[in-house]
């Protein structure tokens, strides 16, 4: 039986009318385009509607591109140039099979040129142009600047690195590898990443940015242009290019959109070369409230009380990559005013903030916390801001600071609240004076937020349940977690949330401090008062359906007193006043 044209079949379909097929075949008639392609120009057919018919028509399959997290490797097997000129996409090889997504599946054309490049079979499914065209955008876009470079080298031409005139990269840059960097970091930008790492390898140069907490790779440059790239990183950064063996850092800015993006760069010497890391802060996700953190309302009211004091020590603690920097700075614009005098002390300055002192510690230079603290305490500051407490120099200043009037802010790394006070302990700070001294511990972790576009209920294995100690409420509680869609490219995940705990030091915690308690002690002491641990904290999260017990689990697996199957947290209301 003869198979039917696509014309019929859309209007068999409903898609379309016989009068709009009639006019589009007219159309074709003068303009020899494809029916399928006028059709979707006139407004008669969505594409969506034109792959459903070309897909049942050819008895080929559809894909979602969206929904396709795609191996660089496989993107850089076919070049860019014949991607965009057939609109195709690269998107999976398996052994010697390449599958291509295609607009027009029937271009033997573009098939034979690709099997020719590639010396692979080609299996072919469908997508639309649309798609196909933002897929090539996102994965060809370091590939584009690199072809661009090999093709410059292979016409003899020299690559020169040049310094900027000022520490903002220029748009308009001079070389094709500077091009490429700037396209590297405007795109890491504009996914969001919080960083971009370039590794050397044996033989290959690894690009990955890290998006929401994950590593994922883009199109890696051919290990020849490490030089080249790490070069113009170093001179854009003002890091010394000839030095290779030792460890250093630098910062740049560079304008995305119009918007000044600050660098933080940070190279490493490996046995394969340098690899470099590249922070990227931007001041557009800086101004944050409380609630946008991920507080819950009774912290919120806590930390507020805490903060406002006139004196005291506030601990922030956590462990890297935690979000400590963003709550610290998120806590200083609140109470930042005309009418106080704010002093920080850093390692470095991520952000730079209106009417706040801030001095970049510089170990070379002699500038160390301990030293520096000592000088600000000289400028009468009425708040002062330690990056971290990492010595028992530093935190005997800390204390001494809070003990004279002063309100300090710092962080440090334990793994929650409570063992903060032990921590500063074992440094050697006595407990008479940290139990005067200390007014408050927030200990934070940052969490994979379930995409809310492909949010579904599903029942975690019976090992993480009962890691956890839900085993027994595991009906009672209504799990869920993204299944992956076009909003989340197939991650399941957007977007990242705080979870927080908040110990206050009350008159009864402080005598307890004071006379060397256990911090087991002080923790049951604690809940008394309406403390929760971070994993409790995490429940309630979980419970609205905003993370998943996998990364709860994942993120609270290290505190000391996590639940067990013998030792279940419950989910009863009995703190749901706590904090």
């Amino acid at each position: 039986m003869a198979r039917k044209k696509i014309g019929d079949l859309l209007v068999e379909k409903g898609f379309i009318t016989p009068a709009q097929l009639e006019e589009g075949l007219k159309a074709q008639a003068v303009t020899g385009k494809r029916i399928g392609e006028l059709l979707v120009e006139k407004g008669f057919l969505t594409e969506e509607q034109l792959v459903d018919g070309v897909a049942e028509r050819l008895g080929i399959p559809k894909v979602s591109l969206d929904l396709l997290v795609i191996d660089p490797a496989v993107v850089q097997r076919v070049p860019v140039d014949v991607a965009r000129r057939y609109t195709l996409m690269p998107i999976f090889a398996m052994g010697n099979t390449l599958t291509l997504a295609m607009a027009d599946p029937l271009n033997i054309m573009a098939i034979d040129e690709i099997r020719y490049l590639t010396g692979s079979n080609i299996k072919r499914v469908i997508a639309g142009v649309s798609e196909i065209k933002e897929a090539i955008n996102q994965y060809y876009s370091v590939a584009d600047s690199l072809s661009e470079i090999m093709s410059t080298k292979r016409d003899g031409q020299e690559l020169r690195v040049t310094e900027p005139t000022d520490t903002v990269m220029a748009t308009e840059t001079e070389t094709p590898i500077i091009r490429l960097v700037n396209l590297i970091i405007s795109k890491a930008v504009k996914v969001q990443a919080s960083d971009v790492h370039i590794e050397p390898d044996e033989d290959t140069l690894r690009i990955r940015y890290r998006i929401s907490g994950t590593m994922r790779e883009e199109a890696s440059p051919p290990k020849s242009m490490q030089n080249e790239l790490v070069s113009r990183i170093k001179v854009a950064s003002n890091i010394d290019v000839s030095e290779k063996r030792l460890p250093q850092d630098g910062r740049m800015m560079m304008l995305v959109d119009g918007a000044p993006i600050d660098l933080r760069v940070s190279t490493l010497p490996t046995i394969h070369g340098e690899k470099i890391v590249i922070r990227i802060l931007d001041r557009r996700t800086l101004r944050l409230s409380f609630q946008d953190l991920g507080f819950r309302d009774k912290i919120v009211e806590a930390w507020q009380n805490v903060i406002h004091k006139p004196e005291g020590l506030v601990l922030i603690s956590g462990p890297t990559s935690s979000g400590k920097t963003s709550t610290l700075y998120t806590t200083l614009q609140e109470i930042n005013s005309i009418e106080k005098n704010i002093i920080t002390v850093e390692d470095p300055v991520e952000y730079s903030l209106p009417l706040i002192n801030q001095i970049q510690i510089n170990e070379k230079a002699g500038l160390t916390f301990p030293t520096t603290l000592r000088s600000m305490l000289r400028q009468n500051p009425d708040i002062i801001m330690v990056g971290e407490i990492r010595d028992a120099e530093t935190a005997q200043m800390a204390i001494r600071s809070a003990l004279t009037g002063h309100l300090v802010f710092s962080t440090i790394h334990t793994n929650d609240a409570p063992s903060a006070i032990s921590r500063l302990i074992d440094m050697g700070v006595e407990p008479y004076l940290l139990a005067s001294a200390l007014k408050g511990v927030l200990a934070q972790r940052l969490i994979r937020l379930n995409c809310q576009n492909c949010l579904d209920s599903y029942t975690p294995p019976e090992v993480l349940l009962r890691r956890a100690g839900l085993l027994s409420l595991a009906e009672e509680i209504d799990f869920r977690k993204g299944t992956g869609c076009a909003q989340c490219k197939g991650t399941s995940f957007a977007g990242l949330t705080g979870i927080y705990e908040f110990i206050e030091v009350t008159p009864p915690i402080a005598e307890m401090i004071m006379n060397n308690v256990s911090i087991s002690r002080i923790r049951e002491t604690a809940r008394k008062s309406g403390y929760l641990p971070l994993f409790e904290t995490g429940l309630e999260k979980l419970t609205r359906g905003l993370i998943c017990l996998e990364e709860l689990l994942k993120e609270t697996s290290n505190i000391e007193d996590y639940p067990t199957a013998d030792q279940p947290m419950g989910m009863s209301t009995t703190h749901a006043g706590s904090v």
